[in-house]
């Protein structure tokens, strides 16, 4: 499966997941990711690769350990690793593919904020009203 940033400069391919999807509500995915909540997947290290624009990447250091990869020119969120690991985590929606799966829980929920209705009495739409 292939991914990319927005701007399509920086683009990677893994061979398969190895891990399920989740959607990680944690404090430090809300604010790299500017959203309640960032979904998610562990792909082995050696099942991931980047194809282009490696040179374009920044990276910044969340956790102790934990290093978060975007894309320079688009600000893209890819992928994250603990050197220490054996898998990357990659941001399943820079996926151009589909995964072929769906997510199987929502983690680190003790950081939602107090605004969050998930299934209150607002309207959804599919697309903009």
């Amino acid at each position: 499966m292939k991914g990319s940033c927005l701007c399509g400069t920086s683009r990677y391919e893994i061979n398969a997941l190895a891990g399920p999807i989740v959607h990680c509500h944690c404090l430090t995915c809300q604010k790299a990711h500017s959203a309640v909540f960032a979904t998610t997947a562990r792909v082995s290290r050696s099942d991931f690769r980047w194809l282009a624009g490696e040179s374009e990447l920044g990276s910044f250091e969340s956790s102790p350990g934990k290093r978060r990869w975007f894309c320079k020119n688009c600000g893209s969120q890819l992928m994250a690793e603990w050197a220490d690991r054996p898998e990357v985590i990659v941001r399943v929606a820079t996926l151009d593919e589909d995964p072929g799966a769906v997510p199987k829980a929502h983690i680190w929920t003790s950081h939602d904020r107090s605004w969050l209705a998930i299934d209150g009495d607002i309207p959804v739409y599919h697309e903009k009203p």
